[in-house]
């Protein structure tokens, strides 16, 4: 059974990997990846603020007294809150390209035009074999509009791809009012790729200590259902290669999501919670699944369920809320 693909240019053998999450930090779990089969890699983000806070304690340690600046430099996330430091990513990325023989991608998660620029030529100097964007900007100002940050990110993306030779994926958001004409944006600003979704973490309320709390759940098979309406959606529609993150815990996931036109599968909380050497179960299962029902290839089966090749396109469009609601019976 062939299930090659070609994600971001690169010749996969086939499309599952382990997204950007703490498992790919470790050296030791990433080789355990690649004995499980990986097609790639996609490292764990390298945040802009680890730039910008190590810049600003260094300048502060040679400029100014201890107290100075307290407040500003509050804002920033303390540098012991990240696993790895700017200089600790760029040399645990040499060796895991010293140590695998399977493509990397690097994951930069910054907001800044110049921290991005920064941060993409040291990555592509590290050795990367890609770079996907991670875009994690939150709106809180009234006055800024929706067009304002989507113009934004496409410059950020632009900056970005004047001073790297690599391929880059941008990891979107689902919260666009119209994503279709901003993947068209980012394509025409040089997006070899686009990822679907980011995964944002939400705060909770503690309503006894009265303050606000971080808590991480991981994903489950449901959060898939957005990430596949909008890969039918988005499928056949551009060049950017397409791949889907979060949502994916079972061989039937990958299968809907290459389905719906994905080109990768990344699985993060799947195999945190049942470890690296559940990408091969999955990837076995994905390969029966095909032999079963005939299919010569995986690309035979990519897209087959899109928008424009879907027996019932209304299921991804208005039509189907429609459907739904009316059809609804009580048990």
């Amino acid at each position: 059974m062939d299930l090659s693909t070609t994600y971001l240019g690169l010749q996969l053998p086939h499309p599952l990997m382990p997204g950007a999450s703490p498992l790919t930090a470790d050296l030791d779990a990433v080789k355990r990846l690649e004995d499980a089969g990986a097609a790639a890699i996609v490292m764990n983000s390298l945040f802009e603020e680890q730039f910008t806070r190590e810049a600003l304690a260094a300048q502060e340690a040679m400029e100014t007294p201890a107290e100075s600046f307290a407040e500003a430099l509050s804002y920033f996330p303390r540098s012991d809150e990240f696993r790895l430091g700017p200089d600790e990513y760029f040399d645990r990325l040499r060796r895991i390209k010293e140590t695998v023989g399977i493509p990397v991608i690097a994951s930069l998660n910054g907001v800044t035009s110049g921290g991005w620029v920064r941060c993409a030529q040291q990555i592509v100097a590290a050795g990367a074999d890609a770079l996907e964007l991670n875009v994690y900007y939150l709106a809180t100002d009234p006055r800024e509009s929706g067009a304002a940050l989507e113009q934004k990110t496409v410059a950020l993306l632009r900056a970005v791809k004047q001073v790297v030779a690599i391929p880059v994926a941008v990891k979107l958001s689902p919260f666009y009012s119209s994503l279709p004409h901003m993947a068209r944006q980012l394509e025409e600003a040089g997006a070899d790729g686009l990822v679907l979704f980011n995964r944002f973490y939400q705060p909770d309320i503690d309503i006894e200590e009265l303050e606000a709390k971080r808590a991480l759940e991981l994903s489950t098979s449901a959060e898939l259902l957005l990430r596949l309406r909008f890969l039918a959606i988005l499928s056949g529609r551009g060049h950017a290669s397409l791949a889907v993150t979060g949502g994916v815990h079972t061989a039937a996931d990958a299968v809907k999501a290459i389905m719906a036109g994905a080109h990768a599968v990344q699985m993060v909380s799947a195999l945190l919670q049942r470890g690296p050497a559940y990408l091969r179960q999955v990837c076995r299962e994905v390969e029966t699944w095909l032999e079963r029902r005939g299919y010569a290839s995986l690309a035979q089966m990519r897209g087959s369920m899109d928008l424009s090749r879907s027996p019932d396109p209304g299921a991804y469009e208005r039509a189907n809320y429609e459907h739904i609601l009316q059809g609804w019976r009580p048990e």
